[in-house]
């Protein structure tokens, strides 16, 4: 283990229980609603990915934050320790997250000299993190067209929200972090590689978001956007 691989492991839980304890004490002094405090922790965790690449030089350590939070997640869930995180009503969302992001890094990433597809897992969960986050937060604050699937209901203004910032996201991903710094053994898309892969993941991400039941979508739309820019991309 490296000096940045023990740097990487601290960091990574030094964020997330600040992020997790940060966000608790200001939602509720401004007394934000749980369904905003939510998201903003899903947007931070996910965001976490970008310090994971910087940090750990290997990459099955740099996978380990990520796999021990599916545990403490579920615990956090069972117990509902974060209200920030977790509500009685709500679904073990964070969990699926977790998962979902352990999976994705484990097959794709690559440190050490071998082909790194870190990029295509990176949008996968690029695609959760600012997609679903923004689709939650503008349909909780301007959903007024609504439309239900299997009992969960979305709102029109929502999942336009999830393809515009799951498509920017994806979008500049795909774009900037191949052959950079935090994955120099990844093969560069080029811009129009980029738009082409960004635009179907966003379909996928979109309709999987929409029609995922409660909480389901942390599984299904990283999972399904990771899986077909993996495909995408060996094709182009």
């Amino acid at each position: 283990m490296s000096q940045g691989d023990i740097v990487g492991l601290i960091a990574s839980y030094v964020y997330a229980f600040g992020l997790l304890f940060g966000v608790e004490a200001l939602g509720k002094r401004l007394r934000w609603p749980q369904a905003v405090t939510r998201k903003i922790v899903h947007i931070g965790a996910g965001m976490w990915i970008w310090g994971t690449l910087a940090l750990f030089d290997a990459w099955f350590y740099g996978i380990i934050p990520f796999a021990t939070f599916i545990v403490l997640n579920a615990i956090f869930y069972r117990q509902q320790s974060f209200k920030a995180m977790d509500s009685r009503d709500s679904s073990p969302g964070t969990v699926y997250f977790a998962i979902s992001i352990t999976i994705l890094f484990a097959l794709l990433w690559r440190t050490g000299g071998e082909l790194d597809r870190a990029p295509i897992a990176a949008a996968g969960v690029m695609a959760m993190t600012w997609g679903d986050g923004l689709a939650s937060l503008v349909g909780y604050g301007w959903g007024r067209h609504q439309y239900t699937f299997l009992g969960h209901t979305r709102s029109w203004e929502g999942s336009a929200a999830m393809a515009i910032g799951g498509f920017i996201a994806m979008f500049l991903t795909l774009w900037l972090l191949p052959g950079s710094a935090l994955s120099p053994n990844s093969e560069p898309f080029g811009m129009a590689s980029s738009l082409v892969l960004a635009l179907a993941g966003t379909v996928i991400a979109t309709v999987a978001e929409g029609f995922s039941p409660a909480g389901t979508d942390n599984l299904s739309v990283p999972l399904l956007t990771g899986a077909l820019l993996y495909l995408a991309s060996v094709l182009l």
